[in-house]
């Protein structure tokens, strides 16, 4: 496929107005505007047909699921940021060559109660729910002193303990669900289980089943990150997450400001958790409702600060007393980690600055023409980098020194003190990267090579505020394949393997694709992982907004 065609600056050279992000080679204009991609649709509750065009392999048997907003406004009120709107969940069913599409809103207390009212009664995280107007003045007044119920619209992905689908946000609740149907079953609350007040939507899978994640727990002498594990089966069938555990607790550098996080890393032996400078100002979260602010406004960049990274020993829960430091980066989402000659290789992708968060608000992604070319060009791009952590830091290495002695990688790891060493990454691209915008939503042959070397990732590439371009990374030569066209906008790829697998890619990317300038241009696209060129694909005759993430739940 050939790269995007976008029209740029004069001479490819950046525009240095104060507005244009340093992060960016090139400033983009004349960017198709995206609005219909976040505007509320109806669920399809019932499975309907697709046309299929050229060929879906018959082996592929199973559920690709989805999740991401759905909804944006209740009567006359109507969300703030993108991460508000309403969790519908999707499911593309797979079977003999044949594909057919159902959907359904998360049957969740927030969907309820905002249904009932008729306007939006909870609050989400760039959203205040405003209080009743039924009530007289002084009951609106002492509502704003109430404390803010977090929210169980979990509208992120889809997750999985002890074999039982749930789909997660970033708070205590999640909803198991049947992926068979989409049916919402049980809201679960992490906080009934450890002291915890929310963990991560992106856990970890040991082989063995054993389940990893993270979340924070917040008391009256500050913050702290906790390390949880969930054991693999259950007690009976009515188990969730009984026996999970916590690890152990990070103290924050500070613990009135916590990092923000929205996953980590794992290796085989270790959970890398990523101290970030996006920080969280406990007092003004806290406080939001009062001050009639959303959670949002108490979220910030700090890029005086420097990422640490942790490393936890998953077997013992012992806390590396060796730190890891970096430059300012933001992290969302990490490739894999592999541990290899005594060394930690922590791949993700990462951005040179934090505030990507407060560019995502509705009215920036349904703007057009030269308003939505500067909300992208202030964006700063995500890139795959590598960063090489060595295991073995010992007091007679001498400071100054780089340790990271692993031929040709171009990464240093320069020992500070007896607990802390510097990194430097090397990046895992060419420059051609920068012509489809860098890479997010990474994706990896997770169920082979997740924690152990590997050769590929998959992800989108973002020449626009969403994925725009399906990418294959080769790390061998730091090669690009590449699936685009224009005016389409594929979601997060899915790797899923041939039964009869043996290179690391051989089986197929599954990818929803959303064609804004066209009523119900809505398709399910299957790639050929290996030579990246499009098998068949799965016309949905529905509108579809853009969502968040997914998995295939294989029936085979």
């Amino acid at each position: 496929m050939s790269p995007v065609k976008l029209e740029s600056s004069v001479d490819n050279k950046p525009v240095d107005n104060g507005n244009v992000n340093k992060c960016l080679k090139t400033p983009l204009s004349g960017l198709e505007t995206i609005a219909p991609l976040v505007r509320s649709v109806e669920e399809t509750p019932e499975p309907i047909s697709t046309e299929v065009q050229g060929t879906i392999p018959s082996w592929i048997n199973g559920n690709l699921l989805r999740n991401g907003p759905g909804k944006f406004e209740f009567g006359n009120t109507h969300y703030n940021h993108w991460f508000d709107g309403m969790a519908m969940l999707h499911q593309f069913k797979i079977n003999k060559g044949q594909v057919t599409y159902m959907s359904r809103f998360l049957n969740s207390d927030a969907y309820k109660k905002n249904s009932e009212r008729d306007r939006i009664v909870m609050s989400e995280f760039g959203t205040l729910a405003m209080p009743d107007p039924c009530k007289n003045f002084f009951q609106r007044f002492l509502s704003r002193f109430e404390m803010m119920e977090p929210t169980d619209n979990a509208s992120v992905s889809f997750v999985k303990y002890k074999g039982d689908y749930y789909v997660s946000t970033e708070t205590n609740f999640m909803h198991r669900v049947n992926p068979e149907n989409l049916e919402s079953l049980e809201k679960v609350d992490w906080s009934k289980f450890i002291a915890v007040n929310g963990a991560t939507a992106h856990p970890h899978y040991d082989p063995d089943g054993t389940t990893y994640n993270m979340g924070n727990s917040y008391g009256s002498k500050g913050a702290l990150y906790n390390i949880i594990s969930v054991p693999p089966e259950k007690t009976d069938s009515k188990d969730t997450l009984q026996g999970a555990k916590i690890l152990c607790s990070i103290v924050p550098a500070n613990k009135s400001h916590p990092s923000y996080y929205h996953s980590f890393a794992m290796s085989e032996n270790y959970v890398v958790f990523i101290e970030q400078p996006i920080k969280m100002d406990l007092l003004k979260i806290v406080t939001c409702k009062l001050r009639g602010k959303a959670l949002n406004e108490g979220i910030y960049w700090d890029p005086k600060q420097e990422t640490v990274f942790h490393l936890v020993d998953k077997r013992t829960g012992e806390v590396s007393s060796v730190k890891y430091h970096t430059k300012a980066i933001s992290t969302f989402h990490q490739i894999n980690a592999f541990e290899e000659d005594g060394f930690l290789m922590l791949d993700m992708c990462c951005s040179d600055d934090g505030q990507a968060i407060d560019n995502y608000l509705i009215q920036n992604l349904r703007k057009s023409g030269e308003g939505l070319d500067e909300v992208y060009n202030t964006i700063c791009r995500a890139f795959p980098r590598r960063f090489v952590l060595p295991l073995n830091v010992t007091s007679e290495m001498p400071t100054g020194q780089n340790l990271n002695t692993r031929p040709s990688s171009t990464a240093t790891s320069v020992k500070i003190s007896n607990v802390k060493v510097f990194c430097q990454h090397e990046d895992l691209h060419g420059d051609d990267l920068h012509q489809y915008g860098g890479l997010e939503f990474p994706q990896i042959n997770y169920g082979r090579f997740n924690t152990r070397p590997y050769r590929y990732f998959y992800g989108c590439g973002f020449r626009h505020l969403v994925g725009d371009s399906l990418l294959k990374m080769d790390l061998n030569d730091k090669t690009v394949k590449v699936w685009y066209k224009r005016g389409f906008y594929p979601s997060e790829p899915v790797f899923v393997p041939s039964p009869d697998a043996v290179e690391e890619d051989d089986g197929v990317i599954l990818s929803v694709v959303l064609t804004p300038s066209q009523d119900k241009g809505t398709f399910l696209l299957v790639l050929d992982a290996k030579t990246f060129e499009e098998l068949g694909r799965a016309n949905v005759p529905v509108n579809m907004p853009y969502g968040f993430h997914g998995t295939f739940n294989s029936s085979a």
